[in-house]
């Protein structure tokens, strides 16, 4: 599932190739992604314009058109935006496909659980993002601790995106993991500080790899082997549900291996 380092590599393709120059088409593969627009208007909106400096809030992608509409894109589970060359290196999986210079920009998505909006800056695009928290990359370390400041257990609460937007499962147990948080503690006894900083430190090393990286010194590098263990200490991972969440693969690493309740740091 694309998350917020990914969306971010997103964020950087589209303003590496696609912004300052004249959009020549835009070809719709599959309406099933189109949310309140048709292909005839999206198109005669955006032919002759041009891409601004997009910006992401959380798993969003906001890109700003001449002209005074808004391309808004969400990635879902299997969503992605590449860049290529020509036509002949488009995918089955292609939705939307923004031509633009001698490239085109292509939207995929095999599963389409989210898609495309086309809006009007302003209002329109305030009430799409309405509910959507704060993005776990800016938000203040004094604003992360009163969200924190609830009975609700810590994941399922870091997990949802109205309350800091861009973490999924990968992002969250990571956290989690490096900050020997027992994902099932209270998120009003975690130490709010401690949580923040390495929150910042594993988003700021995944933006640098466009991914979360299945590094073997992560979490991430490990969970889905048969056997895997801790990259700290060695003891094979444990797996289960918390809070009604799990990673793809139906498997769930639990950050620590003490099951004990305490949202204090584990040895």
């Amino acid at each position: 599932m694309p998350e917020l380092p990914d969306v971010e590599g997103f964020r950087r393709i589209m303003a590496d190739h696609a912004v300052g120059t004249r959009i020549a088409d835009v070809v719709t593969l599959d309406t099933g992604v189109l949310h309140g627009v048709s292909v005839r208007r999206l198109r005669a909106t955006l032919r002759g314009e041009r891409f601004e400096p997009p910006r992401r809030v959380g798993k969003w992608l906001i890109a700003p058109v001449t002209g005074g509409a808004v391309v808004v894109l969400h990635f879902g589970m299997t969503g992605s935006l590449d860049w290529g060359d020509g036509p002949d290196g488009r995918q089955r999986h292609d939705r939307v496909v923004f031509v633009v210079g001698d490239g085109e920009l292509r939207y995929r998505d095999q599963r389409k659980l989210q898609g495309l909006w086309l809006l009007r800056a302003g209002a329109q695009l305030e009430r799409l993002l309405d509910g959507t928290g704060p993005d776990a990359l800016e938000v203040p370390r004094s604003r992360f601790t009163e969200l924190l400041a609830a009975r609700r257990q810590v994941k399922p609460l870091l997990a949802d995106q109205s309350v800091v937007a861009g973490l999924g499962n990968l992002l969250v147990d990571e956290i989690l993991w490096r900050g020997k948080v027992n994902p099932r503690a209270p998120a009003a006894s975690v130490d709010a500080d401690a949580l923040h900083r390495q929150m910042r430190r594993v988003l700021r090393s995944a933006v640098r790899a466009g991914r979360v990286p299945p590094r073997p010194s992560w979490l991430t590098g490990r969970r889905d082997e048969p056997s895997g263990s801790c990259a700290r200490c060695g003891t094979t991972l444990s797996h289960g549900r918390v809070g009604g969440r799990a990673p793809c693969g139906a498997r769930t690493a639990s950050p620590v291996d003490d099951p004990r309740e305490s949202g204090k740091p584990v040895p």
